[in-house]
């Protein structure tokens, strides 16, 4: 059996969209979805449960998302098994398409749909931010920014491996390799961004702090491995972008200028504001924007 783990911490507004979405085709998947309401102090577990017998809620205090997905896999009954934001749109039909992706390909062990991003009635700096973002090499082919992941028995191991950083969707998505995840295209989720410029700052301001933490925890497993022969070295995954990617995209998409001016903005003024965070190894201070959450 399939299992859906949704981690949800004050999700009363938009959850039920996500469940309605999911339980649409009661044929689709047969999945078992586990909802665990963490930290909340809104009517999350109430719209959940509202959603009839084939959604579990699991109610915790704490306010971790790290907490809430281990404790959703006490409760979880199967493979595959997807992790799901609250936040996010996906649907039985897209399930259903990442399932058929993992049964037909025994080698891959994650998996991901396709991403949409409504930009409709957001400030034109984040409109031209994500025209941006979108077409990032490391953002096209990673797992992260999609808020689901679907893995297999192993993958679920791989993860599950990995101690509780600020950036789970990144290390879950460079714990496996090209050969080993895949973005299904035929699936899609929607992820609606921020529609201010200073919540698309707090969200940067998140992605570089958590961004900092798993990079110092990616040092101190290169300085607890055992060293390599030369030659042998492997070669560390990562999904930075750097300034060669941005030469490359102006020169095949000249016209997207005015955006890469507003990346290059938005990454200097999250670099600035992450200072203190990371300087403090405060990686446990969650920046969330309230403006994707409504409507």
């Amino acid at each position: 059996m399939t299992s859906i783990v949704i981690p949800a911490h004050n999700e009363g507004r938009v959850i039920g969209r996500l469940l309605d979405a999911l339980l649409a085709d009661t044929s689709a998947t047969g999945a078992d979805i586990v909802v665990v309401c963490n930290g909340c102090t809104d009517d999350t577990a109430r719209v959940a449960g509202e959603r009839g017998d084939r959604v579990r809620v699991v109610e915790v205090p704490t306010p971790s998302k790290h907490h809430a997905l281990r404790v959703g896999d006490e409760h979880a009954r199967g493979f595959p098994r997807l992790y799901v934001d609250a936040d996010v749109v996906v649907g039985a039909a897209d399930v259903r398409a990442l399932l058929g992706a993992l049964d037909r390909s025994p080698e891959l062990l994650a998996v991901a749909p396709g991403r949409d991003i409504p930009l409709a009635g957001c400030a034109w700096p984040v409109r031209a931010y994500y025209r941006v973002w979108q077409r990032l090499p490391a953002v096209r082919e990673g797992l992260f920014g999609r808020g689901v992941i679907a893995v297999t028995e192993p993958g679920h191991a791989r993860i599950a491996a990995l101690p509780p950083l600020m950036a789970d969707d990144l290390a879950a998505s460079l714990a496996f390799g090209p050969g080993e995840r895949r973005v299904v295209e035929e699936a899609r989720v929607v992820v609606r961004p921020p529609r201010t410029w200073s919540d698309l700052i707090r969200r940067r301001v998140r992605a570089a702090t958590s961004s900092a933490e798993y990079e110092r925890f990616r040092a101190e497993r290169q300085a607890e491995a055992p060293q390599q022969p030369p030659g042998t070295e492997r070669t560390e995954r990562t999904a930075r972008t750097g300034t060669a990617d941005l030469r490359a995209l102006l020169w095949a998409r000249p016209a997207l200028l005015p955006g890469v001016v507003v990346f290059v903005v938005a990454a200097l003024a999250a670099r600035r504001g992450s200072r203190k965070a990371i300087r403090d190894q405060d990686f446990s201070t969650w920046l969330r924007d309230e403006s994707s959450r409504q409507g």
